[in-house]
């Protein structure tokens, strides 16, 4: 029988997931506000597009590294107390960036300290979600937080450029530091310790501790194909990179390209907010096809359309990247609680490495070709793509049911 779908209220009614909900959020919006602060911070002082660009990417890049070394640590110990000891030395980092007069080389340095622990902080809070809502609570969790984390993407980087202009990049980093002082404040006081489940508290122990996230996600057909469909965003992603040049090619004027790149987040917090009440089978079912319509969304961007088409394929694709949301909460709920984190943090790695070689895939082609044509053939990949897995994984029997809910049970009895 289908369990059915809890409501919004059912969720935001559970104490703890309000305070996790609240410290991500605002969170989020802090974190985009310094990013604008840190970008605008060295190019008034370099003037070069290519440090500004440099310094960016450093906001990204280190996780590629510490996220399969660090995650682990949330297996370990309470999560409750790692988030806010993360939070804290986040604060602490921040804060000193926000000094006056710092040298640059300084910032960059305290820049990629700061970014270092992000996937820890990121596993222990995925890791802590399906324990404060258990059974059909998660998956409206998920789908709250992804919409939430969206609309504060687009928050943080409007009120970034508004403090910046009124108050200068200092005052916005510090504001930065604060929300994270705030999340460690609800997380110490709104959530339990979280201690990680293991049958054998020896399994803590060992030099393949760390490692042994990545050896079962690798040897689960299943959790590889769900890892797989969601490191397909580095393939849709494409889109939102080169919307400036895009924008050009259609001759739309440049306020066109921040419309642009907003219609892919709006459409996924809308997207994410729809799925939240579909019944178990219904997420067992749509998970592929959903990332199979994406690409298919973002590849008729090869024949650039105008404007107003373009935005409306892109709010679609934006729709159906609401994928991501089923394909998580199947990856995480498949995962013992004793190594979710470590296995969140390999998925999380390989999403930004995926991002990566994207959006670097995604410029060679449209400096040979065209930006239309990138994107186009990015997307017609991952659209592809996510079929071929969908096939092999058998995950596209979900199409028609039966099989695939058999073979779920039998891992989770596993």
């Amino acid at each position: 029988m289908t369990e059915p779908a809890a409501r919004f209220r059912d969720v935001l009614a559970v104490r703890e997931f309000r305070f996790l909900w609240l410290a991500q959020a605002q969170s989020r919006v802090g974190d985009q506000i310094a990013r604008v602060a840190v970008a605008l911070l060295v190019f008034e002082r370099t003037d070069s597009a290519a440090l500004t660009a440099l310094t960016y990417a450093l906001t990204y890049l280190p996780p590629l590294i510490t996220a399969p070394l660090l995650a682990g640590l949330a297996d370990r110990y309470s999560r409750r107390a790692v988030m806010v000891a993360v939070d804290l030395l986040r604060a602490v980092l921040i804060g000193a960036m926000a000094i006056p007069g710092l040298p640059l080389p300084i910032v960059a340095v305290l820049l990629v300290a700061v970014t270092c622990p992000e996937p820890l902080f990121s596993a222990a809070r995925i890791a802590t979600v399906p324990k404060a809502l258990p059974g059909n609570l998660f998956p409206v969790g998920m789908s709250i937080a992804t919409s939430t984390d969206q609309i504060a993407q687009i928050a943080g980087f409007a009120l970034g450029g508004v403090i910046v202009n009124a108050y200068g990049p200092h005052a916005a980093l510090a504001v930065n530091a604060a929300t994270f002082l705030v999340s460690a404040a609800l997380l110490q006081f709104g959530i339990g310790p979280h201690v990680p489940e293991h049958d054998d508290p020896s399994s803590r122990r060992g030099s393949g501790f760390a490692l042994a996230g990545i050896r079962l996600v690798v040897g689960d057909k299943r959790l590889l194909a769900i890892a797989g469909l969601v490191w397909l965003v580095g393939l849709y992603v494409v889109a939102e990179a080169l919307a400036a040049p895009y924008a050009a090619e259609i001759g739309a004027g440049r306020e066109s390209v921040g419309l642009l790149m907003s219609s892919i987040v709006i459409g996924t917090a809308v997207g994410a907010l729809l799925v939240a009440r579909l019944g178990t089978e219904w997420r067992r079912r749509l998970t592929v096809p959903l990332a199979v319509a994406a690409g298919l969304a973002l590849a008729a961007t090869a024949a650039a359309p105008p404007l107003w088409a373009t935005f409306a394929l892109w709010t679609l694709a934006g729709v159906c990247h609401a994928y991501i949301v089923l394909a998580q909460v199947r990856f995480t709920m498949f995962i013992p609680d004793g190594m979710r984190s470590r296995a969140i943090g390999f998925a999380a790695a390989g999403l930004q490495t995926a991002q990566g070689l994207g959006i670097a895939l995604g410029g060679l082609l449209a400096q040979a070709l065209s930006p239309s044509l990138a994107i186009g053939i990015c997307a017609a990949t991952g659209a592809l793509t996510a079929l071929v897995i969908g096939v092999a994984s058998r995950e596209a029997v979900d199409l028609f049911g039966g099989a695939a809910r058999r073979s779920a049970e039998r891992v989770q009895r596993v």
